[in-house]
């Protein structure tokens, strides 16, 4: 178990270091979140008198940030295909299982690092008091889960597509309408009967409800079903992504 454990840290280390060394794509992937919290959220706030509704999209943008970055963290497994890495790392002694582990948890630490910076800035522009103790750590934990169920879904993709432009233009046409189909931007309670019946489907709306009732007390399901559809989430999707990148070809 030791030296798997050594296999899942080395893929995990080359994920994090294709991040960190890309000061970029660190930046540049702050400017879509920020845009929507500071344009959307300061000019809804300001035409609905009473309502600091910054405050309450800021757990939706921190699970668009962790949502975007996650999943497109298994376009490296089409990049790796392309230059022949993947070959190199498929000879190399260890189960795809490990490698699938370790890529989860190297872009679910991108993701994480991503999803931080946002809510630092994000409390800074909203106003709104740091959570307690307790409640910053299970929103790391809800973001750990959250972060490995999106990045196994980006491999178990990546995992069936040849080709990085039809990776991109499948995950755009899964991404947006899993954000706007979710609780990010409005209250279940407020959406047409339709639109809810949708969002109360839709694993987003548990991990953004868990981040919110963690971040600003304001969540509409009860914190242990949206932890419980966020572990039932990851478990499946590693699951899919470890049986079909165990069928990948190079």
């Amino acid at each position: 178990m030791g030296l798997e454990l050594s296999k899942i840290y080395a893929v995990w280390l080359r994920e994090v270091k294709r991040y960190t060394n890309s000061k970029s794509r660190m930046i540049g992937s702050l400017g879509q979140p920020l845009l929507f919290l500071v344009a959307l959220g300061g000019g809804l706030s300001a035409i609905i008198p009473g309502f600091n509704y910054q405050a309450f999209i800021l757990p939706g943008i921190l699970g668009m940030t962790l949502l975007f970055t996650s999943i497109f963290a298994g376009v490296s497994i089409i990049w790796d295909r392309e230059f022949g890495f993947l070959k190199e790392m498929l000879a190399a002694p260890a189960s795809r299982e490990t490698i699938v582990i370790g890529r989860t948890l190297g872009g679910a630490t991108t993701a994480i690092i991503q999803g931080i910076l946002i809510l630092v800035v994000g409390i800074l522009i909203t106003g709104i008091p740091f959570p307690p103790l307790m409640n910053l750590l299970s929103l790391f934990a809800v973001m750990v889960i959250f972060s490995c169920f999106l990045v196994a879904v980006g491999i178990a993709f990546a995992s069936l597509i040849q080709e990085v432009e039809t990776f991109q233009l499948v995950m755009n046409l899964l991404i947006m309408p899993l954000f706007f189909l979710s609780n990010g931007l409005f209250p279940i309670d407020k959406m047409p009967v339709w639109l809810a019946d949708i969002s109360a489907l839709n694993p987003i709306s548990y991990a953004i409800d868990a981040l919110r009732t963690l971040l600003i007390g304001q969540g509409q399901f009860s914190l242990l079903l949206d932890i419980g559809v966020c572990i039932g989430s990851l478990i499946v999707s590693l699951a899919v992504a470890s049986y079909l990148f165990s069928k990948t070809s190079i």
